[in-house]
């Protein structure tokens, strides 16, 4: 069961890799599930509470899959991201947004093989 504050808001649901339930993450190290309220799941690493390591995101409102490296909770080294319907990037990622050298496919099948910079393409790609 979840704790509840007063106010009766649910806390998100926090599940340890030994099987513990917790309602935060505050101060834990390892790996863990959390489920948040919006329906968002995050599995994998955690540093002292926060997204660090290897995890595994699904977007509840729009079906999207992140599969990559964390770092002060933001997508931060190399990933992959599901869009769904949309396509999918595999390549490198900085403070959460595409950054570096990366890999765009299509849902048709194209692809976009170059350099982004702060989410957008960069310079000169191979489409």
């Amino acid at each position: 069961e979840m704790a509840d504050d007063d106010d009766g808001a649910p806390k998100y649901l926090f599940t340890t890799e030994n099987g513990e339930k917790k309602t935060t993450s505050r101060g834990y190290t390892g790996k863990a599930i959390a489920a948040y309220v919006n329906g968002d799941i995050y599995e994998g690493d955690f540093l002292d509470g926060i997204r660090e390591g290897r995890g595994k995101y699904f977007y509840s409102s729009n079906g999207d899959k992140y599969d990559g490296e964390w770092k002060v909770n933001l997508k931060h080294g190399i990933g992959k991201m599901i869009y769904a319907k949309k396509g999918e990037y595999y390549g490198y990622w900085e403070n959460g947004r595409r950054h570096g050298e990366g890999v765009f496919t299509y849902p048709n099948g194209d692809l976009y093989s170059g350099w982004w910079k702060f989410g957008e393409k960069e310079g000169n790609g191979t489409y």
